[in-house]
C-alpha cells in the first residue's frame, strides 16, 4: 500500500490537511534559516507540524511524545506525516515557542466564517476554565525556604562557571576535581557540562521569579489569617485555587470568549488569579483589536458581576452585560431594584436582568460557554504539561484554533 491508501477518501484527517493548506504559515517558514557553511538536515515542513497538532488536539492527544509515537503506529498520523520522521522535541517546540504566530492564527479561523455570514460578534459569552498546572504541591515554599534555595542556586551556577572556565583553560581546580571524582567515575562530556549549566541557570531564574511574585501573594493574605504565602519554584506563575471538584490544586484560569452564534472562540486569555472578576473588559478589548468590532452583548456568570466592570463595559464600550444579580442579604428586598449607590449603568443592568427577555437571552450563556469548556476538557485540556503563563496561553490558543476548525467543518458545507 502507498501512504495515500492508508485512509479512506472521506477520513477527517484529509479535511484537517485541506484546512491547513489554506492557512498562511509564512511566519513559520521565515523562521527556517541556514546555519553555517555545511548543509544540514532539511527542516520539517511547518505545515506538517501544524496539521499533526490540530488533528491530535481534535483526537484528544496532548503529549508530544505520544504524538511522535502515533506518527509511527497510527494510520491517520502516518498519513499526515507522510513518512517524515518527527522528533517529539520538534513537536513540543512548534506548539509552545510560537505564541505570537499562534495568536495571529486564531484571527483568520474566525474571520473566514464571519465574512461568510456564518457567525457574528454581536453577542458573546465568556467563562473561565480552571486547568491543573504542571507544578506539584510540594514545589510551593515560604519566603525563608525560597531565599535559602536562591543562595544554593547561585552557588551552583558560580561553581559551574568556574568549572567551565577552568576546562576552557585546561586546568581544573583541585576542589572541582575532588567534587567531580566524588560524584561520578567518568568525567562529564562538554555537552553534559553545558546541559548542567542550562539546568542550573533555569533553576536560578525560576527561584528569582518566585521571589518576585511572593509580595503579590503576601498581599492577598488577610491580617487575621494565620498562614504564610507560598510560591512554586518550578512554575512561579501557577496559583493554588479551588477546583471544580472542591479540592485545592495549582492551576491556571483560561478565559475563552465565544460567539453565541456559531459557538466559535473569538478571544483567549490566561490569568493567574482565581476569580473571573475584572476579566470581561480585557476580553472585549481583545476582540475589538482582533476584528475591529466590539460585541453589543456579553453573557457571563456571577463571577464576573463586578459593578465597576459593568459600568465600564456598558458605559465606555456600549456593550450590554447579562449576568445574574446577586441575592440581597436582607429578605424581601427586590434584587432588581436599583440601589442609591448604583451608577446609571449598574441600575440599568439590575432592571434589565429582571425582565423575561433578559432571562431568555441569558440562556445562551450555558449553551455557548459551558459547551465550549466541556469540549476543551473532552479533548484533553485537563492538566497542563508546560510551565509558565506564555506557554500555557500557547496551549490554550491551540485548543481554540482546533475548536474553530471543527466548527468550520460543521458550519461550512464540505466537498464530497
Amino acid at each position: 500500500m502507498t501512504i495515500d491508501e492508508l485512509l479512506e477518501p472521506n477520513h477527517p484527517a484529509r479535511a484537517v490537511w485541506a484546512y491547513v493548506e489554506r492557512l498562511d504559515l509564512a511566519p513559520l517558514y521565515d523562521c527556517i534559516r541556514a546555519r553555517g557553511r555545511v548543509a544540514g538536515r532539511p527542516a520539517i515542513d511547518p505545515r506538517l507540524l501544524v496539521a499533526l497538532w490540530l488533528y491530535a488536539t481534535l483526537s484528544g492527544f496532548t503529549s508530544a511524545r505520544e504524538l511522535a509515537d502515533l506518527c509511527i503506529r497510527h494510520d491517520a498520523f502516518r498519513w499526515l506525516a507522510g513518512g517524515v520522521s518527527v522528533n517529539y522535541h520538534t513537536l513540543a517546540d512548534c506548539r509552545t515557542d510560537n505564541l505570537a504566530f499562534t495568536e495571529k492564527l486564531l484571527t483568520p479561523s474566525v474571520e473566514v466564517l464571519r465574512q461568510q455570514g456564518l457567525i457574528d460578534l454581536a453577542r458573546i459569552a465568556q467563562d473561565g476554565l480552571r486547568v491543573r498546572a504542571s507544578a506539584g504541591a510540594a514545589s510551593f515554599h515560604r519566603r525563608e525556604t525560597l531565599e535559602r534555595h536562591l543562595q544554593e542556586a547561585q552557588a551552583e551556577v558560580q561553581r559551574l562557571q568556574r568549572k567551565l572556565a577552568a576546562t576552557a583553560a585546561d586546568s581544573p581546580t583541585p576542589q572541582d576535581v575532588a567534587t567531580e571524582q566524588a560524584s561520578a567515575s567518568e568525567p562529564p562530556s562538554p555537552q553534559q557540562e553545558a546541559a548542567a549549566m542550562r539546568h542550573a541557570e533555569d533553576r536560578l531564574e525560576r527561584i528569582e521569579q518566585a521571589l518576585e511574585r511572593l509580595p503579590e501573594m503576601e498581599a492577598k493574605i488577610k491580617p487575621d489569617e494565620d498562614k504564610e504565602a507560598r510560591v512554586s519554584t518550578t512554575d512561579p506563575q501557577a496559583t493554588v485555587r479551588k477546583m471544580a471538584d472542591g479540592g485545592y490544586r495549582p492551576a491556571y484560569n483560561i478565559e475563552y470568549g465565544t460567539a453565541c452564534r456559531g459557538q466559535v472562540i473569538v478571544g483567549v486569555d490566561v490569568v493567574t488569579q482565581g476569580s473571573d472578576q475584572g476579566q470581561l473588559p480585557p476580553m472585549l478589548g481583545q476582540i475589538e483589536n482582533r476584528f475591529g468590532e466590539s460585541p453589543k452583548e456579553a453573557l457571563v456568570d456571577g463571577g464576573f458581576a463586578n459593578r465597576k466592570d459593568i459600568a465600564t463595559v456598558q458605559g465606555e464600550k456600549e456593550c450590554k452585560v447579562y449576568a445574574p444579580v446577586p441575592r440581597p442579604k436582607k429578605e424581601g428586598v427586590n434584587p432588581h431594584e436599583p440601589k442609591a449607590t448604583d451608577s446609571e449603568e449598574v441600575a440599568e443592568w439590575r432592571k434589565r436582568m429582571g425582565t423575561p427577555e433578559a432571562k431568555e437571552t441569558y440562556k445562551d450563556r450555558a449553551a455557548t460557554a459551558e459547551c465550549v469548556n466541556a469540549q476543551a476538557r473532552n479533548r484533553g485540556l485537563q492538566q497542563l504539561t508546560v510551565r509558565g503563563i506564555e506557554k500555557v496561553k500557547a496551549i490554550a490558543t491551540w485548543f481554540a484554533i482546533a475548536h474553530n476548525m471543527a466548527r468550520s467543518f460543521a458550519l461550512q458545507p464540505q466537498p464530497g
